[in-house]
């Protein structure tokens, strides 16, 4: 095989999923370690407040759409440090607070000093009404990776724990034919790689239906069939950098999602920069003219303005793919079509 794999088996190695598993949520995994997801990268949620004042907005849609419930539950899926379910709640009415229930998500230990209306779990909660978001959720979500040998055949790629790569079997079954129809391999050229996304379609056909009726919404980084890079997309990123992935708990292993396999009936597929715009998320400069009447207007409008760009860069975190997915059997009545959400 290529991309350096050595040909022997050596004791000790995994598959990828079950590798990254361990040392992303095992004993003393990265997501285990005390400074959290933030203290190794920036998200969306970390970038602006004017993140959570989106979700915050996207919120009282779902909750109009779905007439008000007495009680609404708001759903952070892979919550980190609950950064965005604290920032959500912060932005929300009196009104609709009294009527949230807002949980955050997350395999980690609650964090000190969090608001106590903030349920902590570590799986969504069932059978709610309202809106589940994850945020940088899927690529997580650990997945095998394969690698067409000299025939052209997808084998899997296993992994010691100093990331040294070695040639697995072919791949077969259900993976094989998620392959097939989401990212062909076969016979593709030497050293051509896929990562498998079944395991994310399943774990977010499972969030999904948490919901008895409401909107789910994933967003990361994502890629369609159409364009599937040639060579994958694991990587690994430790304090604000990306670094060769390695599965001993020191950094955290990501891979972009297929959020069109993903996809479950009635979802729609767009990108950040157009959802937060339809949000009110606007990265146009304030007018001149209120420098001189309101010097400092001027610039908390510039400053959001600078914020609400790198939100919606298209070659940054706009180009982020969103999922909408409507979900329960009263949501034709009750939940507009998501063209209506985001006109």
């Amino acid at each position: 095989m290529t991309s350096g794999m050595t040909s022997g088996r050596a004791s000790g190695t995994r598959t990828w999923r079950a590798a990254a598993e361990a040392a992303l949520y095992g004993p003393g995994g990265f997501y285990h370690r005390p400074e959290g997801p933030a203290g190794h990268f920036r998200t969306s949620v970390h970038a602006s407040p004017l993140y959570a004042g989106a979700v915050a907005e996207l919120l009282r849609r779902v909750d109009a759409a779905l007439g008000h419930p007495a009680e609404l539950a708001f759903t952070d899926l892979g919550a980190g440090r609950g950064e965005l379910v604290s920032g959500v709640l912060a932005h929300c009415p009196p009104e609709l607070a009294a009527r949230l229930r807002p949980y955050a998500v997350e395999r980690a230990a609650r964090p000190a000093g969090l608001d106590e209306r903030i349920l902590w779990r570590d799986a969504p909660p069932e059978g709610v009404t309202g809106l589940l978001f994850a945020n940088e959720w899927l690529d997580n979500v650990p997945l095998d990776v394969v690698e067409a040998d000299g025939a052209g055949t997808p084998r899997l790629v296993l992994v010691q724990e100093d990331g040294e790569e070695l040639p697995g079997d072919p791949v077969s079954g259900a993976d094989a034919d998620w392959l097939a129809r989401w990212w062909p391999v076969e016979g593709a050229p030497p050293g051509s790689r896929a990562e498998i996304g079944r395991t994310r379609d399943e774990a977010w056909a499972r969030a999904v239906g948490t919901l008895r009726a409401g909107l789910a919404v994933a967003v990361d980084y994502a890629h369609e069939r159409e364009s599937r890079p040639p060579f994958g997309t694991l990587t690994g990123f430790r304090e604000g950098r990306e670094v060769r992935p390695v599965p001993d708990g020191s950094c955290d292993i990501t891979a972009h999602v297929a959020l069109d396999a993903c996809a479950g009936p009635d979802a729609r597929l767009t990108n950040q920069r157009d959802a937060l715009r339809a949000l009110g998320v606007d990265g146009s400069r304030p007018p001149l003219s209120l420098a001189s009447t309101d010097p400092a207007a001027y610039v908390r409008a510039l400053g959001a303005a600078g914020e609400a760009g790198e939100l919606t860069a298209p070659g940054g975190l706009g180009a982020f793919g969103w999922l909408l997915q409507p979900v329960g059997r009263e949501c034709a009545d009750l939940l507009p079509p998501a063209e209506k959400l985001f006109p």
